[in-house]
């Protein structure tokens, strides 16, 4: 079919498939790959465009309704240069990862216009802002700046250019340059498929490969079944095929022909502990090959049947921690908290899925992938396909968000590069939105039994601690060293268990075990204040030997909502109020040997390390170091990451990321700062050298660094991560990773309002402090915080996985039944950063991605406890959990 249309007001004639879409045509034809497929069904909106002036999602679009029409994209926008969306999302920083970013900014500046010609330049209720942005998600959580961007572009502030921006590379996401995985395309470039498990526990009973390879438009095809054909849960990988295009990938998938025996499968906790039920891993042999839900290695424990543990290596004086229990429960001039709490499976769903273009050569094999760890899948690929290090090298340019569910060598690479080396071409494959949430990363459930034990005189006497996972397939449940770090000066009787299913395996989720730790805790600490009758934050002084948080609760302390706060089940009307609190601390992570190479080139200073920037402000980070040494704008330094090719760099996980980078860049700096100097004084003979800002002052006036660089020959100095001084927990690093003796903290206030008609939990409004050192960019800093608040939100209100009881098959997955927030849920987020503390760290910084997510759950859980003296025990609360409470 022959299409007649304007693209970005340029006239095209296109050849279309019946069934093709506007945005394959956009990104394939026309190579528009600012347009992004975030879900195919129309729920994300990554994929907008303006249809004559309005907005449409290019996934549901058919090609063929684009005769005689004009298309404008993200690349199109803006007349001469920007649209003023585009440059208040950038002064903002209303973006973070950047896949969403350019379906918000076109739906934006449509209203935008529109706003401004109805109503002149005045800003719009924020009400106003999520209903013409209700159709958009952001898994980053960019929500609170971007209703400041559009509400600020609609006042008529962003006309003009700012200037410097906060984000290095901001420009590129903004305008549709940013270039992810999913948008490599290789000369010969094949498309890969992969067949999955339907069910949760089942053997192939038969399956040819050869008449696989036989089927029309197959090009290649591998089998990925484990040993003897056993499936373990579904959406185990069976095999995968790549194809000349999507089309021919997916026709050939569906005519794979496959048995199965079906066995009987344990799908959730209770069940998986039940006696007699179906057994994981039957063999010490089979235990061995469960994956690590962990971002740490795994430690020897004990089986039984599927359960694993415990694993009790973070308890403190556990028998002490018994004793106070028991006297507890016999004593009744003692405080005891005892409950149940848990939490759901929750999926990780980043908006780029997972992605991978891998190209095997004969001397080099080049994987482009969405990773977090360019480095160490770089040593990991090499170790696996017994390759030297120096012919393998990942890239990743930009990364469509991570949260800890793309750190590994996963099924995506593994499947793209057998299929290379089988075919000798690249091949791409690319998760569908159902793959992602089926085995994309998941978040384990917990089921926590705490106990916590209180003298008469309000001292905490004893923890205890009964924690079972919930990762599937998957080991390594870690909620302990959480509730060993919190009030860390009172006895903890703390035990980790796995419960083994036949679900897919868990994976690392920002803040490893946090959540749900920090969930049970902060609540458990609320109702031993309510039971004593006593305020929440004096309760937590007493136990909390943290000095910065002290001082956060002094910030809280003083917040006029505070003072004002009323007592528990004040309101009787349909609607209630509350106000509840949670404090939450995360580790110091830092990557031992991180480096950044600081050198000059004719464009001026180049920093690179071979991490990557998922939207955590990597690149931020390092501009910001070196160009703080050299007193330049941050956008003067080019910054170089993704390429596992690069000097040794973090991986992007654990909050590990800038308190690794910036110490080895500003040492770099000073150092290729100090030969530019020693320049200045040997070979140009100049006199009386001080660094100013932008250049070098000496006795007869001042040169610029770009003067200085034009005299100079190319020079590099590679900066080193040096030791902390006051040292760390553990004397080695563990796989690269360093554990400092500081912890960053958190405390959180946050107001809602019960439904208690339709058991809606509404937040109304947030107040987070954190402590976290020295801000290396503020601005992402406070962008950091907004959108850890928004998961844990979303996290306690709306998601969760939910598996088909039968065969464990997802029920969840589509953004249509799988949840998360949109911006009309977010309500106003206020951030507090407390400048003083970590003088003993290098560089004074340490991460806040982690700690910010920690304590969202709790606070809401404890606002509704104050609203209605109900107490949630279980996540999500969802209406008819919170309907079911309000009825007891």
């Amino acid at each position: 079919m022959q299409v007649d249309t304007r693209v970005n007001g340029a006239a095209h004639s296109l050849s279309v498939a019946e069934q093709e879409t506007t945005l394959e045509t956009l990104r394939c034809q026309l190579g528009l790959t600012g347009s992004k497929r975030g879900c195919g069904q129309g729920a994300c909106g990554a994929c907008t465009v303006l249809l004559d002036g309005t907005p449409v999602v290019s996934c549901l679009l058919p090609s063929s309704a684009l005769q005689g029409r004009a298309v404008t994209t993200v690349e199109g926008l803006g007349k001469d240069g920007l649209h003023c969306v585009q440059r208040a999302f950038m002064a903002e920083d209303a973006l973070q990862c950047g896949f969403c970013t350019p379906g918000f900014v076109v739906e934006a500046a449509a209203f935008c216009d529109r706003w401004r010609a109805e109503h002149g330049d005045c800003q719009p209720e924020r009400t106003q802002v999520a209903q013409a942005l209700a159709g958009h998600l952001c898994r980053c959580g960019a929500y609170a700046s971007i209703y400041a961007a559009l509400q600020k572009a609609c006042a008529g502030e962003y006309d003009d250019d700012q200037g410097e921006v906060p984000r290095h590379d901001a420009l590129e996401k903004v305008n549709g340059s940013a270039r992810y995985t999913v948008d490599v395309q290789l000369p010969g470039q094949l498309e890969g498929r992969v067949l999955r498990s339907p069910y949760g526990h089942a053997r192939i009973t038969r399956l040819d490969i050869q008449q696989v390879r036989a089927i029309p438009g197959v090009v290649g095809a591998i089998e990925l079944c484990p040993r003897g054909r056993h499936l373990r849960y579904t959406g185990q990988e069976i095999l995968a095929l790549c194809a000349a295009d999507a089309e021919s990938a997916d026709r050939a998938l569906r005519a794979v022909e496959i048995e199965f025996e079906i066995l009987p499968a344990a799908l959730d906790l209770e069940s998986a502990r039940q006696p007699g039920s179906p057994v994981v891993y039957e063999t010490r042999r089979s235990r061995k090959r469960a994956p690590n839900t962990s971002e740490g290695p795994l430690l020897p424990s004990w089986w039984k049947g599927n359960v694993r543990g415990p694993f009790t290596v973070f308890s403190k004086k556990k028998r002490t921690a018994r004793k106070a229990v028991a006297q507890a429960e016999k004593d009744p001039d003692w405080t005891l908290v005892d409950d149940v709490w848990r939490t759901q499976v929750q999926c990780h769903t980043c908006l780029e899925p997972h992605a991978c273009v891998a190209d095997w050569k004969p001397d080099k094999l080049t994987v482009y992938s969405s990773t977090q760890s360019v480095m160490r899948n770089a040593k990991d690929i090499a170790k696996r396909w017994g390759l030297k290090r120096s012919r393998v090298q990942v890239l990743a340019d930009y990364v469509g968000g991570g949260f800890g569910g793309k750190a590994g060598v996963d099924g995506e690479l593994r499947a793209a590069i057998d299929l290379s080396r089988a075919v000798q071409a690249p091949v791409r494959i690319v998760f569908s939105r159902r793959d992602e949430l089926a085995v994309g990363g998941l978040r384990p459930g917990q089921e926590m039994q705490l106990k916590l034990a209180v003298r008469p005189n309000g001292s905490l006497a004893g923890l205890q601690l009964r924690a079972y996972g919930e990762a599937g397939c998957a080991i390594g449940n870690a909620t302990s060293p959480l509730f060993r770090i919190m009030y860390p000066d009172a006895p903890k009787d703390l035990a980790d268990y796995d419960v083994t299913t036949h679900a897919p395996p868990g994976k690392p989720f920002r803040g490893p075990g946090g959540p749900p730790a920090f969930w049970a805790l902060e609540q458990a600490v609320d109702q031993a204040a309510a039971d004593r009758s006593e305020c929440p934050i004096a309760l937590r002084r007493r136990w909390d030997s943290s000095e910065v948080r002290h001082k956060l609760y002094d910030w809280i302390e003083g917040l006029e909502v505070w003072k004002q706060r009323g007592p528990r089940a004040a309101d009787k009307g349909r609607f209630r109020r509350g106000l509840g609190l949670a404090a939450g601390s995360w580790f110091y992570f830092a990557h031992a040997s991180a480096k950044v190479l600081v050198e000059t080139s004719p464009r001026g200073i180049v920093a690179s390390t071979a991490s990557q920037d998922i939207g955590n402000g990597t690149r931020t980070a390092i501009a910001r170091a070196v160009a703080g040494v050299f007193q330049l704008p941050p956008s003067q330094i080019e910054v170089r990451v993704g390429d596992s090719d690069l000097v040794e760099g973090p991986m992007s996980a654990g909050s590990r990321t800038t308190a690794s980078v910036v110490p080895a860049a500003e040492e770099a700096s000073l150092g290729l700062r100090n030969q530019l100097l020693v320049i200045c004084s040997e070979q140009l003979r100049l006199k009386n050298l001080e660094p100013v800002s932008g250049g070098v002052s000496h006795a007869g006036g001042t040169l610029s660094w770009a003067q200085v660089l034009e005299k100079a020959p190319p020079l590099s100095q590679l900066g080193k991560r040096r030791k902390d001084k006051g040292g760390f927990f553990f004397p080695l690093a563990i796989d690269g990773l360093a554990v400092g003796k500081y912890l960053a903290a958190t405390v959180q206030l946050t107001q809602v309002e019960v439904d208690t008609r339709l058991g809606r939990v509404r937040p109304l409004e947030t107040w987070m402090g954190v402590a976290c050192g020295r801000l290396i960019a503020p601005r992402l800093a406070q962008s950091q915080v907004e959108g850890g608040v928004v998961q844990g939100f979303s996290y306690a209100l709306y998601e969760e996985r939910r598996l088909d009881p039968q065969t464990g098959a997802l029920l969840t997955g589509s953004l249509d039944d799988y949840r998360i927030a949109g911006i009309g849920d977010i309500p106003p987020i206020h951030v507090y950063f407390e400048p003083s503390g970590f003088d003993n760290v290098i560089s004074r910084t340490v991460g806040l991605g982690e700690v910010v997510t920690l304590t969202p759950p709790a606070s809401l859980a404890n606002a509704v406890y104050h609203a209605t003296g109900w107490r949630p025990r279980r996540m999500p609360m969802r209406p008819d959990v919170v309907l079911e409470g309000l009825a007891r």
